[in-house]
């Protein structure tokens, strides 16, 4: 075994069982549905929604007679996703039938990939929140058709087929057991979903189903090297309900162990209703697919000459993008992190930052507008504040035209009515007051009316705020603050 092989999970990994301490190891097999307008060998639309059977071509419904033929586009698409998780590209590759029935299969075989895979090994640096960088290894990425959709819930005595789904092209990233918690299994996830939507390869719309995982659980007493029986969790798509099944999973199995029992290695699912996971069958092994290279398919023979054109295309990635935050503009790690996880985000803040304070420009992008954003229950594309609007705002804040509080304010405005925040600002009366004259009448009022507090605020530095509170209160929270500060100080000799 190499070091990553056996690599120890941290003390505050471990599950704390009866009769000890117990080492969670997770692996992902994640099925990202490659962005393309037409299917994997068909010629039909690949397109999420429609009505039920409308995008199914003669090869999809596996009428006698029809022949598959590889769509070229969704070779590229995986091409550019090895080359973007730094992994090998195997200039020769097969497809396979893998052998199984069920209702949404039409052919009763799935196209896949087996022994031939277009891409071998790779690797992805992970960086769950507050924890040390880990490095998650892909044993392999192969290309293979979706099948279709089996409604169970429109008959109480029937079950309907939609196909529209049926030949989509996927990509299966297969990642080693390198995984020792929930939060790294999610951590892993999001940044191959950045990676993808990044590289235009897969949209990573979890909702619609295009990407999901099967989760891989096995516990280990803790300082022991050998691999315990590994239950799969097909079809987890998110990860709230990745985390909750690991951790179901490891409980269950923990207990289990310590009971005297075995593992059977099984398929199970994930209920969200309950947050359990529940046997669903008994877990296949290659030879029960009873794969075999596809006779309708001829091998994949690929040029170097296309791979590096390909490379050559690639797009700034995150963590190249990170990289590029904490240099050019001074971001922090962190909100580099978050800010180049997505690359929607991350071409939103840098319009923002563009000749502006980066460091407030993001705390804006990540803070008040995701915070919004995120209570309206919108995407960064609906949002009603369009960059170059929040940009003008920090201009208006760092022009002295209004204080960060009437920022807010305005900002709340500008969510509720799309509107520009110059307009909201002359239209309101909400433009800061920086004429000293009005503010020194305000405080000498101020003073007049709270002699006892003058003498106070001498012996008493700490009532300064009193009085801060105050004049902008007076001022309808339109004061220039620095003045405020300014004049007060003077005015009452601290």
């Amino acid at each position: 075994m190499t070091e990553l092989d056996i690599r120890a999970a941290r003390p505050d990994q471990l599950v704390a069982g009866d009769k000890g301490q117990w080492e969670i190891i997770v692996g992902l097999e994640v099925h990202a549905q490659v962005t393309s307008k037409a299917k994997l060998f068909s010629g039909a639309s690949a397109a999420y929604g429609g009505a039920p059977n409308s995008h199914v071509s003669l090869v999809d419904a596996a009428m006698p007679g029809m022949l598959p033929v590889i769509n070229k586009f969704c070779v590229e698409q995986a091409i550019r996703t090895g080359l973007g998780l730094n992994a090998k590209i195997n200039l020769k590759s097969r497809f396979d039938r893998k052998n199984y029935f069920y209702p949404d299969l039409p052919q009763g075989y799935q196209i896949s990939q087996f022994q031939m895979p277009i891409v071998g090994e790779g690797a992805v640096e992970v960086e769950a929140d507050g924890e040390e960088p880990i490095t998650v290894r892909i044993e392999r990425l192969h290309l293979e058709q979706d099948a279709g959709k089996s409604i169970h819930d429109l008959s109480p005595n029937e079950t309907f087929v939609d196909l529209n789904r049926a030949g989509v092209a996927l990509m299966e990233i297969v990642s080693r057991p390198d995984i020792r918690s929930a939060t790294e299994a999610a951590a892993y996830f999001n940044k191959l979903r950045a990676i993808l939507r990044a590289l235009g390869t897969c949209d990573g719309n979890m909702e619609e189903g295009s990407m999901r995982a099967d989760v891989n659980v096995s516990v280990r007493r803790a300082g022991t090297r050998e691999w315990g029986t590994r239950c799969e969790i097909k079809n987890v798509n998110s990860t709230r309900f990745m985390q909750q099944a690991i951790e179901y999973e490891a409980r269950r199995q923990v207990e289990i162990l310590e009971a005297g029992g075995s593992i059977d290695q099984e398929t199970r699912l994930f209920d969200p209703n309950n947050g359990e996971t529940r046997t669903m069958r008994s877990k296949e092994d290659a030879h029960d697919y009873r794969y075999f290279p596809d006779p309708d398919l001829l091998p994949l023979v690929m040029e170097k000459k296309w791979i590096e054109e390909i490379r050559a295309s690639l797009p700034e990635l995150p963590d190249a993008k990170k990289k590029r935050f904490i240099g050019e503009y001074g971001l922090t790690p962190y909100d580099a992190r978050v800010i180049s996880g997505d690359s929607e985000v991350s071409a939103y803040f840098e319009t923002v930052a563009k000749g502006r304070d980066p460091k407030l420009a993001a705390n804006w992008v990540t803070q008040e507008l995701a915070g919004a954003l995120n209570k309206k229950g919108l995407g960064l594309s609906a949002s009603p504040v369009k960059a170059e609007q929040l940009g003008a705002l920090i201009d208006l804040i760092k022009g002295g035209a209004i204080n960060g509080k009437i920022a807010k304010d305005v900002f709340a405005k500008m969510m509720e009515t799309g509107e520009a925040p110059g307009v909201i600002v002359e239209r309101e009366g909400l433009r800061q007051v920086t004429d000293t004259g009005a503010i020194e009448k305000a405080i000498d009022e101020l003073m007049a009316a709270n002699a006892d507090k003058v003498a106070d605020v001498r012996k008493n530095p700490k009532a300064f705020g009193w009085w801060v509170g105050q004049t902008m209160k007076v001022t309808g929270g339109k004061a220039n603050p620095a003045v405020v500060n300014e004049i007060l100080k003077r005015k009452l000799g601290v």
